[in-house]
């Protein structure tokens, strides 16, 4: 799985409050994981990374080899598809269960894996935007103030 730790003070400030509480954050955390999954799966049907830049397009010799020139996409979708999340009372995880997720959200060059056929450029879909920071903010306040 993929690991991007997407901590901001605002959001860890928000958890350290509820923390103090003595509050089980389980619940508002496997809200947040569901949200960051279905936000992940929005990127694909985008094709843009967390900032909104555009995932750069399948160099020509990709899309021979896959036979159509959709980003990130092969013939069953998986890593569309295949995210999870783990819940605790202070903290989610969320990301692929893809094996090669990692090598398609940060790239990697032929120098570096000679596996592969050529470089591959980074096309991130893992992160955390301010929309998305404002919504994991809104679950915690929500849950905060009930």
């Amino acid at each position: 799985m993929i690991n991007i730790n997407a901590n901001t003070d605002a959001i860890e400030r928000a958890i350290q409050e509820l923390i103090n509480k003595g509050d089980d954050l389980t619940a508002p955390m496997k809200s947040i994981g569901e949200e960051m999954i279905n936000r992940t799966q929005q990127r694909f049907r985008d094709k843009e990374a967390p900032d909104g830049t555009p995932w750069a397009p399948n160099a020509p010799s990709t899309e021979k080899r896959k036979g159509h020139g959709r980003v990130l996409e092969g013939e069953s979708k998986q890593l569309a598809k295949q995210f999870s999340y783990s819940a605790t009372s202070d903290s989610v995880e969320y990301g692929s269960l893809m094996v090669y997720a990692a090598m398609q959200n940060f790239g990697g060059t032929k120098a570096e894996f000679p596996h592969l056929w050529g470089d591959i450029p980074s096309r991130e879909f893992i992160g955390l935007n301010d929309d998305d920071e404002d919504e994991v903010l809104a679950t915690l306040a929500d849950y905060f103030s009930t």
